[in-house]
């Protein structure tokens, strides 16, 4: 079947015939026989919908103004042809948003998302570049108005050794999966008297948060738990009981804590949440690269390995190395601009469906 996708993404044949069909079970009286299916059924026919109808308005809207500029040119009329013009070039922008919005059709790029950063090689320097990360996805998370979380925070000397953040807002999975990778830092370190210029790496790992039909099955000889007292933020309370969790999954070597409640028990519920989430991304990669090398989480967080790169002096450059994509303006992407990096990289990404899927 020959797509009729715009820009090869979307099929909106296929869509029409998925909404008339939900429509039809819809229809049926004995659907909410099933409390559960019928709901699903509502909630995928609103997603449809939701989803075409930008598409149709977009089409219609260009149609008109297409069969105007046409006209006004017959009739040599400057100004409205002008005027269409910037019409077209608004309903262009309109364009590549919608087809943004289409790259991110992942299994789980619906989903909220777990954010961890850890500091890498480069000691205290490391540990603030961590620090310096988790203000820029702060900045971008509230720029987007996402909501986000602190499920972990491990202070160090100079700033912060790892933080685990939940986001959850419109597609946040898919937004922020293309950040898993090392970033690397070029700059004349604060820390150091003599004005050197030094290198400094820090790892950023994303992985849907799942729901309860994501089968990973964890048996409880395959992890180490151990209980610890929290640090960082959470009042009296944090330095008095051992309610901060950590679990190990032996075999990958997977770590996740979680310390943001008060209850051991909630605590250890978290972050168990967190490792099936972890080792949902780790087994996916696994068959994806075929060795488990080349998954995301056995990455070394130090030189040759990195996905983006910062630099302030000599120059200041941010480039992703992926996708070649850069700016000269470190300030902004700091202060957590950084679609442009995120869009580049869906884009580069994405794979056409096979023909008549």
């Amino acid at each position: 079947m020959k797509s009729t996708a715009p820009g090869g993404l979307f099929d909106p044949d296929r869509v029409r015939r998925q909404i008339q069909e939900l429509e039809e079970k819809s229809g049926q009286p004995d659907l909410w026989n099933n409390p559960d299916e019928g709901q699903r059924v509502m909630t995928e026919l609103t997603r449809l919908k939701d989803r075409l109808e930008p598409w149709e308005a977009l089409l219609g809207e260009a149609t008109d103004a297409v069969e105007l500029i046409e006209l006004a040119r017959e009739e040599a009329d400057d100004e409205t042809a002008d005027s269409v013009r910037e019409t077209l070039e608004t309903l262009a922008e309109r364009y590549e948003k919608l087809r943004l919005t289409e790259l991110l059709s992942g299994e789980h790029d619906d989903n909220p998302a777990f954010l961890t950063i850890h500091s890498g090689a480069g000691g205290t320097e490391a540990c603030d570049w961590a620090s310096m990360l988790l203000r820029m996805y702060s900045r971008f998370l509230e720029r987007h108005r996402y909501k986000y979380e602190t499920l972990e925070f491990l202070e160090a000397e100079g700033g912060v050794k790892s933080v685990t953040l939940q986001v959850t807002g419109p597609k946040a999975y898919g937004y922020l999966k293309g950040e898993t990778g090392v970033h690397r830092l070029v700059r004349i370190s604060p820390f150091d008297s003599s004005g050197r210029r030094h290198t400094s790496f820090a790892s950023v790992y994303v992985s849907p948060v799942l729901d309860d039909t994501i089968d990973v099955d964890i048996k409880p000889d395959e992890i180490r738990v151990d209980t610890y007292r929290a640090q960082g933020a959470g009042g009296q309370h944090v330095n008095k009981t051992d309610s901060a969790v950590r679990m190990t999954h032996i075999e990958t070597g997977i770590v996740v804590q979680c310390q943001n409640e008060r209850s051991q028990h909630k605590n250890r519920d978290m972050a168990m949440k967190m490792l099936r989430s972890r080792l949902y991304e780790y087994y996916r990669a696994q068959q994806e690269a075929e060795r488990a090398e080349n998954a995301a989480e056995k990455r070394e967080i130090a030189w040759g390995s990195q996905i983006r790169s910062y630099v302030f002096q000599p120059y200041t450059m941010v480039k992703d190395h992926r996708t070649k994509e850069e700016t000269g303006n470190v300030d902004a992407v700091m202060d957590g601009e950084i679609d442009r990096f995120i869009e580049s990289y869906l884009r580069s990404s994405w794979q056409p469906a096979a023909v008549g899927e």
